[in-house]
């Protein structure tokens, strides 16, 4: 029970921290008026804020009190395609996609709605249609539009801070035999996706995390292949 109030009594605090009604280096009201507010008893505010200086938002001093302490501003993810410089960084950015967009693709088959699902349809009909030097944006398109469909908007701000990147510089080290000009190739490359699509558009997570698996697998084994 004491650990359920302290609880409620941290998640206060750190609204009125996040809002700047207690802004950095401000003291924090004293047990008394913590007490007061929240209803509850000193054991409860002690660990409280016991629990805050844990977490890095106060620090307290001997006789003064507990401070706040500033809040670590976040710093966003990017990848800039110049610090992909090896053969070895671009199978390692393929195992990073493994661990993320097969995770994507089952959330968007367990989750997409109508019109999620006619953005997978349309970006699939892109990617189908488009020229080879449209290719590579249809292609993150259509990746974008899975993570789209799952509804997840963190799998949406990830992918955007790739980018088309993430499809170009796998191929800039392919050979000509698996580039997209090539025929083969190309239609190698739609049907990885209509499988990843058609695995969404039927709902079924287990299959379309292994379609997107596989697709992803044929990348990385077609990079393997073509290495020095």
């Amino acid at each position: 029970m004491t650990t359920s109030l302290a609880l409620r009594v941290v998640a206060g605090l750190k609204d009125k921290i996040f809002t700047g009604d207690l802004p950095p280096g401000h003291k924090l009201p004293s047990e008394t008026e913590l007490v007061e507010e929240f209803g509850v008893s000193r054991t409860v505010v002690r660990e409280a804020v016991t629990r805050l200086r844990a977490e890095g938002f106060v620090e307290t001093f001997q006789g003064r009190g507990s401070f706040v302490l500033a809040v670590p501003e976040s710093t966003a993810f990017t990848v800039e395609s110049a610090a992909i410089r090896t053969h070895h960084d671009v199978l390692d950015m393929i195992d990073f996609r493994l661990g993320v967009e097969c995770e994507v693709a089952a959330l968007a088959a367990a989750r997409s709605d109508g019109p999620a699902r006619d953005a997978v349809r349309a970006a699939l009909d892109e990617f189908s249609a488009a020229a080879p030097s449209d290719a590579v944006e249809a292609d993150f398109r259509f990746h974008r539009a899975i993570a789209a469909a799952s509804g997840n908007r963190f799998y949406v701000e990830l992918l955007d801070s790739l980018g088309p990147m993430m499809i170009m510089l796998p191929r800039t080290r392919l050979g000509s035999q698996h580039s997209i000009t090539d025929a083969a190739h190309a239609e190698r490359v739609r049907r990885e996706h209509d499988q990843v699509a058609t695995a969404v558009l039927a709902g079924d997570p287990d299959l379309a995390r292994a379609a997107m698996r596989v697709h992803l697998g044929n990348t990385r084994r077609r990079l393997n292949s073509d290495s020095p």
